[in-house]
């Protein structure tokens, strides 16, 4: 068989792959209500890199927030243990058999973060775990909130979260050494919902604007089957404005003090919601100090936005590393069970401890660790 007839083969599976996976996606499903259930298992899985230690303080944190919970039974806190670099690599899988058939049996995850090798470290070619994740439960909206009062910026990015180019980051094809192809997916349902999902949040939270955000002026066919749908949804929200601009221009405007206090609601496709959000996060303090939810209609998965930080390991610096991601993660987590009473205790007590500087995290020994500073969280609540 020729190279063009072998990648034809090739591409003919994708496409096989993500048609079977469409007719999943039309049939009906709603989201689940967390107060009907008899008791909410939220697993805890502290990844790898400086994923356990921050994960384990955020682990604390919940502990005595949710002391009563727990006690009565209405909430389990599981240890999901296996996400490591080495155990991943070792199953040749981004997530192993027995890993993830515990992520399943929990309602929600908090999840520290996870190393995904890349083409330059002669590793095994595995894909993503949280991409991985994401695909197998089906959280489909990637949710992350900055906000810099100071500055009167309250966004909430609305992050697709298994289609656009991240969806077969693993099945590229490459031709001869000299031509090489990676694939972008977009389908009508994914794109829906994920739109949905942003102007439901706006409706339900006081917002009255939503921008979505593409390049479908370059990228014609997949971004401008999103931008399409944005549309057509939008019309079903006529008591919010609806908007579009393209990624170069909002990268600038998120920096531009004129223009970006005006923005509240963004939805994107994968790739762009990735990068825009690092770049929102900065602006809030860094990407270590941002969390995110992971939604889908069965389960939610909440993390750090941030990576695992091996350069910290290898230095022997991840005790000094910054928890405050996954504790804002863990905000999102009570927030999305319906423990919003929680959420906010949290959330004034984080804010009121980073104010008060009693323990101000550097990354370096001459700052607090993570450990102090959960310790004074605590107290703080």
């Amino acid at each position: 068989m020729n190279k063009i007839e072998e990648a034809k083969e090739r591409f003919g599976r994708l496409v096989e792959t993500q048609l079977a996976r469409v007719e999943t996606l039309k049939r009906n499903r709603s989201f689940t209500d967390y107060k009907r259930l008899d008791k909410i298992v939220i697993g805890i899985a502290g990844g790898d890199g400086i994923g356990p230690a921050i994960t384990a303080q955020a682990g604390r944190v919940l502990e005595v927030l949710l002391k009563e919970e727990i006690s009565s039974g209405k909430i389990e806190l599981r240890a999901i243990d296996g996400l490591t670099l080495e155990n991943r690599i070792a199953c040749l899988k981004p997530i192993p058999d027995d890993v993830m058939e515990a992520l399943r049996a929990c309602d929600v995850i908090l999840k520290g973060p996870t190393t995904t090798p890349s083409a330059s470290d002669g590793l095994p070619n595995i894909e993503s775990a949280n991409v991985a994740m994401r695909k197998a439960l089906d959280l489909f909206a990637n949710v992350r909130p900055v906000k810099i009062p100071a500055e009167g910026i309250d966004w909430v990015f609305f992050r697709e979260n298994t289609e656009g180019g991240y969806a077969l980051g693993s099945e590229g094809i490459e031709i001869d050494g000299d031509l090489a192809f990676d694939f972008t997916v977009a389908t009508t349902q994914g794109c829906e919902r994920v739109i949905r999902a942003a102007f439901e949040y706006a409706l339900n939270n006081g917002g009255t604007r939503v921008t979505a955000v593409t390049k479908g002026n370059i990228i014609k066919t997949t971004d401008g089957k999103f931008l399409k749908i944005f549309r057509r949804v939008a019309e079903e929200y006529p008591g919010i404005q609806a908007d579009d601009w393209f990624i170069d221009i909002m990268a600038a405007k998120l920096i531009d003090p004129k223009r970006r206090r005006d923005f509240q609601v963004m939805v994107l496709p994968n790739l762009y919601g990735d990068i825009l959000t690092d770049e929102a996060a900065e602006l809030q303090g860094g990407v270590g100090t941002a969390g995110s939810a992971n939604i889908g209609y069965s389960h939610g998965m909440f993390e750090a936005i941030h990576g695992s930080a091996p350069r910290m390991v290898r230095e022997g610096r991840e005790r000094y590393a910054d928890p405050s991601s996954m504790i804002r993660a863990s905000i999102m987590l009570l927030e999305h069970i319906g423990f919003g009473r929680h959420a906010q205790k949290l959330d004034t007590a984080l804010l009121a401890l980073l104010a008060s500087k009693k323990a101000v995290i550097t990354g370096r020994p001459d700052g607090a660790t993570c450990a102090q500073f959960a310790a004074q969280l605590i107290r703080t609540i």
